[in-house]
């Protein structure tokens, strides 16, 4: 493991980053929260009215666990919503796991990602072949290490995150947007 990592790639997503997003976009039908850790988005999902599926490959006392996304083989829902691991290309993995599920649902994918990542060699290709329709970029540090603000700040402060939507049948550039953290903070 990397040592300026949290273990595990533990990283709960603050409520109001998922907030943000549901600001920006809908989502009818189910959503499968693949990575869901303590529940972090998939409580927010739920409080906004959504069926959410919650699973993870560790059991953090919340959801499923013990489910494996990228050994899946069929889709839990119709829309997928996470903030998935990153290290060792598990993020790449996640999205391409998503995307052949939501080809099946007729569903969006929506992936909260480092911003760098968007501009990274390897994924130029991906990013071109299957284009997401929206990214939306926030302010603020909306990616704690272990839940803790603090130990963002000292970790990640220098990163800033957005979500990635794809949606099904997009062709062409995603739209671009920002979001302030902060306008959804309770």
């Amino acid at each position: 493991m990397h040592p300026n990592r949290a273990a595990l790639d533990f990283y709960p997503t603050p409520p109001e980053a998922t907030r943000a997003l549901l600001s920006v976009e809908r989502f009818d039908g189910s959503i499968w929260e693949p990575a869901c850790g303590d529940g972090a988005v998939s409580r927010v999902l739920t409080q906004a009215g959504h069926f959410v599926v919650s699973t993870d490959l560790l059991d953090r006392g919340f959801g499923d666990g013990g489910i494996d996304f990228l050994g899946e083989t069929t889709p839990r829902a119709k829309h997928i919503i996470t903030n998935p691991p990153y290290g060792r290309g598990l993020a790449d993995r996640f999205i391409g796991r998503a995307l052949r599920f939501t080809r099946q649902t007729g569903g969006s994918v929506a992936m909260l990602l480092d911003l760098a990542s968007l501009c990274h060699p390897l994924r130029h290709p991906k990013f071109i072949q299957a284009p997401p329709a929206a990214i939306y970029a926030f302010d603020h540090l909306i990616c704690w290490p272990n839940g803790t603000y603090n130990e963002a700040l000292l970790r990640t402060a220098a990163q800033r995150f957005c979500w990635v939507v794809w949606k099904p049948g997009h062709q062409g550039r995603p739209s671009f947007w920002w979001l302030s953290a902060a306008e959804f903070r309770k």
